[in-house]
């Protein structure tokens, strides 16, 4: 079985929609993950935040709006009387819950109950649309098997015990359905992967049932070695290490959700990355044993970091001072991206900064403390394991002329990272593609 999972733009129009059977083969078993039609996440956010601030006339209007958006994705997508019913009811029921969802107290559970609305409207969309062209199909729940824990993590052991019945419940059916990015909490409440995590629900399914393959349908043809949209003459790469892409996936590259490697990987399942576009196109396969030894493979960066940097003359000769202050950041549960140390000093980066003050205000007991806001991690990602020779000094020459602030070399076998203010972003990227590739 093969998982397939569409984003946002691949089902952004009822052609779109229609269209994806240019792609699904209803004759191969798979299952296929979408995401909201896009722009609705967006829009179902803007609603949720004029509830909480108690702008109630305000996200009316706003509901109002996106409803009539779906009525004339409706129109465009169902042809029959019966379709265009289905359709009708379909959005009215969803909409009017969203509307009686702020009547009454509104919270972050209500919140989260209204941004899962996306999902669920475009993959009964989908479902009645193959209903009426007499296409057989299963529309899957994800509320029924996707579960996280009280950490946030998802439960692959859930997943598994819960999906599989549902899958044998329809052994003569090929093509099944289901919603990317929501889920159910610890407390059995509507939740999310957060953001980008259709990519994470796919990759989950993939690992829950063993799948043959994963595939990441998106708009650009595979993951590129470098940003297309800054530099140009980048080209797709074709195979990837499950380690490479995690590298690229959290530094920034955005075609694939960071957390989405990670299931994948411990469950040895492909993941390719494909273009809906361009259905031809070979893409990028990430697999075990996809990286190419003795090579820089591709440059991403990540942007909005934070670095801060602690200067404290107890770190000298002293043991369990680091540990006092990584505790510091795990209280607040922000995670840490890049850290470098000396003898009385430490540099550390975060994308977090939800907890800064409290964070700096605790850290200062420790010595004195300097923050850098606008930052850009820039990730170059390849074969840099010790055997290997010249590559990180060809990164650092490539921008010896900006103020880097940060190096990170020797933590893992794939990356080097370093720090710059964002301003330089455009000219490391360009400079950086000039040098290596």
């Amino acid at each position: 079985m093969k998982i397939l999972k569409f984003g946002g733009t691949s089902v952004g129009s009822a052609e779109r929609i229609k269209g994806l059977l240019q792609i699904v083969d209803p004759s191969e078993r798979q299952i296929v993950v979408l995401s909201a039609v896009s722009g609705t996440t967006n829009a179902l956010v803007e609603i949720g935040q004029a509830f909480l601030d108690s702008r109630r006339d305000e996200a009316k209007k706003l509901i109002k709006s996106h409803k009539d958006k779906y009525e004339g994705l409706i129109a465009a997508l169902f042809t029959t009387e019966e379709g265009l019913k289905k359709g009708k009811e379909l959005i009215d029921y969803h909409f009017n819950l969203i509307e009686a969802l702020g009547n009454d107290l509104f919270t972050p559970t209500e919140e989260k109950v209204i941004l899962a609305q996306g999902e669920l409207l475009s993959t009964t969309l989908w479902h009645f649309h193959l209903q009426e062209i007499g296409v057989p199909s299963v529309l899957l729940p994800a509320l029924d098997f996707m579960k996280i824990d009280e950490d946030n993590e998802p439960v692959v052991s859930y997943i598994t015990e819960k999906l599989t019945p549902l899958i044998s419940e329809h052994p003569d059916n090929m093509l099944f359905i289901t919603q990317g990015y929501i889920c159910r909490n610890s407390f059995g409440e509507i939740d999310n992967l957060r953001r980008g995590g259709s990519d994470y629900t796919a990759s989950l399914i993939g690992a829950a049932l063993g799948a043959e393959e994963v595939q990441i349908w998106t708009d650009i043809d595979g993951m590129h070695n470098n940003d297309p949209r800054i530099v140009s003459g980048t080209k797709p790469i074709a195979n990837l290490s499950f380690d490479e892409a995690a590298e690229l996936a959290y530094f920034g590259a955005k075609i694939l959700h960071p957390q989405s490697v990670f299931p994948a990987q411990k469950y040895n399942v492909p993941v390719r990355l494909l273009n809906t576009m361009d259905p031809q196109a070979h893409g990028t396969l990430i697999s075990k044993n996809g990286g190419e030894k003795g090579t820089i493979r591709a440059i991403a960066a990540k942007d909005g970091i934070t670095a801060i940097h602690i200067h404290s003359t107890r770190m000298l000769l002293a043991y369990g001072f680091l540990r006092k202050v990584f505790e510091i950041f795990e209280r607040y549960k922000t995670p840490i991206d890049m850290i470098t140390t000396s003898e009385v000093a430490v540099s550390l980066t975060i994308d977090d900064t939800n907890n800064l003050l409290e964070i700096i205000k605790e850290v200062e007991l420790f010595g004195k403390v300097g923050v850098d806001e606008g930052q850009t991690i820039i990730c170059v990602v390849g074969d840099f394991r010790a055997n290997t020779h010249g590559y990180a000094a060809r990164v650092l020459d490539a921008v010896k002329h900006l103020p880097v602030r940060m190096i990170s070399y020797g933590g893992s076998d794939y990356n080097v990272s370093i720090l710059l203010d964002s301003t330089h972003k455009t000219e490391a990227l360009r400079s950086l593609h000039t040098r290596l590739f």
